[in-house]
């Protein structure tokens, strides 16, 4: 269900930076996810949760910043990791109707895990991420509940699949099937190698915007849709952009809350690359993460690792940038078609092009 069938068509590589081995955020280091799909008729949703580590994360929290491109959403927890600069829960990504539900699964998880929470320690802060999947989903019939957090939380592996499932379910981008997507690039700093990875829930963008490896192929394929009568989507070029995007990017690299936060800030770029104009219904959040040290809980000191420089960072800029823009393409490269709610069908790249192949072939 994450990746139809497309026999020697591979999406463009963006860039010249090199993937790592999976082409996923589990390049990472440590990093795994895991998918919640419900695919039944009128519902199609589903939860995606992001573990930086195997261990109990309010425990040993992993350094975190985040940039909130465009504030149209509804997401939990961004306030306390914006003044404390850690994650101390998984991150949950799921429909806007569901996001109260998966966090108190979220706190009821952490408080089964310790005890003490709420208690003698603070209170726990559940990152959860939304993007309104209501066009293909009946988002009002609040379907996302507790065990489908935990169906996700409990698969979480190194096998990270893309496309129409979990979270990406039943989103939308540039009127097309989108959902989940994943990329990974690895850069030297200083000496080393590291990775940076992404993943993004896409639902976002209009048709005509859609910009591949710098090819406008939306304008192609809104003009057909236009001059078709039996065209599947609905888009023109006046229509405006609503959706959301939400981007995770994660690294091996050792930066601090405020170096994460510089990072996170250039998802936009890769965001951008691919036609968005962060549009006033749209919600555009980035997250960064580091799994180079953790933050122990209630500890009197913490003892940092060497951490890179500023001056250093440029090469980080760009592989976060060329990986978020890489993972957009990958869940539209990756999403079958989908029919939901009241017969509403997003088709997917491949279905609404066929000619894909030839649309993204350089002109001589």
């Amino acid at each position: 269900m994450s990746a139809p069938d497309h026999p020697g068509l591979h999406a463009p590589h963006i860039g010249a930076l090199p993937a790592g081995p999976l082409g996923t955020i589990a390049d990472v280091s440590g990093v795994t996810v895991g998918h919640c799909t419900l695919a039944r008729g009128e519902l199609q949703t589903g939860v995606t949760v992001i573990r930086a580590h195997r261990g109990d994360p309010f425990i040993d929290k992993v350094p975190a910043g985040a940039s909130v491109i465009n504030g149209f959403g509804k997401s939990i927890g961004l306030v306390q990791l914006d003044e404390l600069g850690t994650l101390e829960t998984p991150i949950a990504l799921t429909n806007t109707f569901g996001v109260a539900a998966i966090a108190q699964a979220r706190i009821r998880a952490a408080i089964r895990a310790n005890p003490q929470i709420g208690r003698e320690w603070s209170t726990v802060n559940p990152l959860v991420f939304e993007c309104n999947d209501g066009y293909l989903n009946d988002i009002q019939a609040l379907a996302v509940t507790e065990q489908h957090f935990h169906h996700a939380h409990d698969s979480a592996s190194t096998h990270v699949a893309s496309g129409s499932v979990g979270a990406g379910r039943g989103m939308s981008c540039f009127d097309l099937k989108g959902g989940i997507g994943n990329a990974s690039r690895v850069v030297g700093v200083a000496g080393r190698d590291y990775t940076v990875g992404a993943l993004v829930l896409a639902n976002f963008g209009r048709l005509p915007m859609l910009t591949i490896d710098g090819i406008p192929l939306g304008r192609v394929l809104a003009e057909r849709a236009a001059t078709s009568a039996a065209a599947a989507t609905e888009s023109t070029s006046t229509k405006p952009e609503q959706g959301s995007i939400i981007m995770i990017v994660a690294t091996d690299a050792p930066l601090d809350a405020r170096q994460l936060k510089r990072l996170s800030l250039r998802a936009a770029a890769g965001l951008a690359r691919t036609g968005s104009v962060y549009g006033h219904g749209s919600g555009d959040i980035a997250l960064a993460f580091s799994t180079a040290y953790t933050v122990p809980h209630g500890a009197d000191f913490i003892t940092l690792p060497p951490l890179l420089a500023d001056e250093r960072l440029d090469p980080l800029f760009r592989a976060c940038a060329d990986s978020v823009e890489q993972a957009i393409i990958d869940a539209l490269w990756s999403a079958v078609s989908v029919t939901g709610r009241d017969g509403h069908r997003r088709l997917s790249l491949h279905d609404c092009a066929p000619d894909l192949a030839q649309l993204l072939r350089p002109s001589a």
